[in-house]
């Protein structure tokens, strides 16, 4: 997955959607996806903007995801961060579906191996959940670990990757 580096765009669009974890809010700017919140507080007032084909294109995404039926998103995304946070997503997106890395794997992968917490900030501070999939991050036991949306989220996500 490619990343797009430029600068908002247009009036930002949001959308809610409802999915098996919960409801789900997108922000959107004119070229991609910028934000994907769930969980506590994802919802924020103020309603949404008007739908724009880019908006259904990641509903339509996200919807084929949870239904299993997709395992690669095409959507454009334009994460905002630091360029290590960017460096540990763009790791994440490299793992494969169905599959999981340990924090201190991906800090290995991105050539920082004794950062394996701060890699467990980053993730943490991913603004495009799902789509940029934190949920495979695990602990180096194998155990599941920190996860924004909730650790029930997280297994949920894994399971259905594992089908």
């Amino acid at each position: 997955m490619e990343f797009l580096n430029t600068p908002i765009k247009g009036e930002i669009c949001k959308l809610e959607m409802d999915s098996p974890c919960g409801r789900v809010l997108l922000e959107l700017d004119d070229e991609a996806l910028i934000r994907v919140h769930i969980g506590q507080g994802a919802v924020k007032p103020g309603g949404e903007a008007a739908k724009t084909e880019l908006a259904a294109h990641a509903e339509r995404e996200l919807s084929a995801y949870f239904g299993g039926r997709l395992k690669d998103f095409g959507i454009p995304v334009k994460p905002v961060g630091t360029p290590f946070q960017m460096k540990v997503w763009n790791a994440l997106c490299e793992i494969p579906y169905g599959e999981t890395r340990s924090y201190k794997e991906i800090a290995e992968a991105i050539g920082s191996p004794k950062a394996f917490r701060a890699v467990g900030m980053a993730n943490n501070s991913n603004p495009i959940w799902v789509i940029i999939p934190c949920h495979r991050v695990i602990g180096a036991d194998g155990s599941l670990v920190g996860y924004g949306g909730g650790l029930e989220v997280k297994e949920w996500l894994l399971n259905l990757e594992r089908k």
